[in-house]
């Protein structure tokens, strides 16, 4: 278990998808761009390609761990992770109920 002050040091932050491309290298990877707010973005890749169409994703508000250390995935860097559910074979994002802007808090 981890403590409340360790689930603290999360940041947790609502996110705009704002391009979404194939991987190059991994048929199962997108690349996306996120709007993260105040005029910054971060590149993520995620493993979404079997579950969910580029149309979907693309201007969807999404919540992402904001401050997870960088991670290359074939040979692509990533710098945020998108937070989603899986339940019998299925997928989904975790998104925010109502329309918050970009780079707003998740407690």
């Amino acid at each position: 278990m981890i403590t409340a002050e360790e689930f603290s040091k999360i940041d947790l932050r609502i996110a705009r998808v704002v391009s979404v491309s194939d991987h190059p290298n991994a048929n199962k990877l997108y690349i996306m761009q996120i709007d993260i707010g105040g005029g910054n973005t971060k590149q993520v890749v995620a493993g979404l390609k079997q579950y969910m169409n580029p149309e979907s994703l693309l201007n969807k508000l999404v919540v992402v761990v904001n401050n997870l250390e960088p991670a290359t995935l074939r040979g692509v860097d990533s710098q945020a992770m998108l937070l989603a559910a899986e339940h019998d074979s299925a997928v989904i994002l975790i998104v925010p109920e109502k329309d918050f802007p970009p780079g707003t808090r998740v407690h």
